[in-house]
C-alpha cells in the first residue's frame, strides 16, 4: 500500500518570514485540491522567498496537492536547482513558467497555474473570457493571453510569457489552462478563484449557445472592473484568506507541518 511521505520539518531551518509564506502556499495547494482544480500532480503554484536571491517555493512533483505541507515545498533558484536539501524533484514545465514571472516582475510574489476543465475549455474558445457574469467582470480587465507552444519545457518561452502578461495579474494560456499572479499568496489565490469561477459559469452559460446569452447593459463591465480594482488586496488578505485558513484548519491542519 502506498503511504504518504512525511517530510522532516524545516521550520527551524528557515526564517519566520519564509515559514509564513510556506504555510500560505501549502494552504493554497490544499485549497486547489479542495475545489477540484488539481490535475493529479501536473500543475503548480509557487511563491517567492524574501531576499535578493529570487529563490522561490514550488511543489514536490511526486505529491498530490492534498499531501503538500509547508515543509515539503521545494526551494529552488532561478536555474531550477534546489537550494536546500530535499528528497523531492520538481516539474520542469513548472520551473519554466514560474521562474519567468518571478524573475521579471518584482510584484509577482505568488504565481498559480492550473488545468481545470472549465479553464481549458475557455482557453480553447476563440472569444476567450467574456464579461457575461459579475465574476468575469471582476477580472476581465486583468486577463491577457499566451499562445500555446507545447509543454512548457523550452526556456526560451519565458520571454514570451513575460511579454504577454505585461502588468496584468491573470492569464489564459491558450489550449492549456489559467494562471494568476499576486503580491501575496492570498491575492493570487483570490484572482485565480474569480478567474476559475468565471470560466465555469461561461462554459455552463454557453450550453444555451451564443444567441441565448444575455449581455449586461453597456458600460457595466467597465464599472464592475473599476469597483473591483481598489478592494482586492483588502478583501483577499484581510477577509477571504483568514476565512479560508480557518476552513482548512477545521478540515485538516496538517498543511502547517
Amino acid at each position: 500500500m502506498a503511504t504518504q511521505l512525511k517530510p522532516q520539518s524545516v521550520k527551524d531551518s528557515v526564517s519566520p518570514e519564509e515559514w509564513a509564506i510556506r504555510t500560505d502556499l501549502a494552504a493554497a495547494y490544499r485549497l486547489v485540491a479542495l475545489y477540484g482544480w488539481d490535475d493529479i500532480i501536473f500543475t503548480h503554484l509557487s511563491a517567492r522567498v524574501p531576499g535578493p536571491e529570487h529563490h522561490f517555493l514550488i511543489n514536490p512533483y511526486n505529491l498530490m496537492f492534498e499531501e503538500i505541507t509547508a515543509s515539503s515545498l521545494v526551494k529552488i533558484d532561478v536555474e531550477g536547482h534546489p537550494v536546500m536539501e530535499t528528497p523531492y524533484v520538481t516539474n520542469a514545465a513548472g520551473f519554466t513558467i514560474h521562474s519567468a514571472l518571478h524573475m521579471a516582475r518584482d510584484d509577482a510574489h505568488a504565481v498559480m497555474h492550473v488545468h481545470t476543465k472549465a479553464g481549458q475549455a475557455v482557453a480553447a474558445q476563440a472569444a476567450g473570457l467574456m464579461p457575461i457574469t459579475q465574476t468575469a467582470m471582476l477580472v476581465h480587465d486583468q486577463v491577457t493571453y499566451h499562445e500555446y507552444e507545447g509543454v512548457a519545457t523550452d526556456l526560451e518561452e519565458r520571454e514570451r510569457l513575460v511579454e504577454d502578461i505585461g502588468t496584468k495579474n491573470a492569464m489564459i494560456l491558450r489550449n492549456h489552462g489559467t494562471l494568476a499572479v499576486g503580491k501575496t499568496v492570498a491575492e493570487c489565490f483570490l484572482t485565480l478563484y474569480f478567474l476559475e469561477r468565471a470560466c465555469e459559469a461561461q462554459v455552463m452559460a454557453l450550453t444555451a449557445g451564443l444567441d441565448g446569452l444575455y449581455n449586461p447593459p453597456q458600460g457595466t463591465p467597465e464599472k464592475v472592473t473599476g469597483q473591483a480594482g481598489a478592494g482586492l488586496g483588502v478583501v483577499a488578505n484581510m477577509l477571504a484568506w483568514p476565512a479560508l485558513l480557518r476552513k482548512l484548519d477545521r478540515l485538516d491542519p496538517s498543511f502547517r507541518d
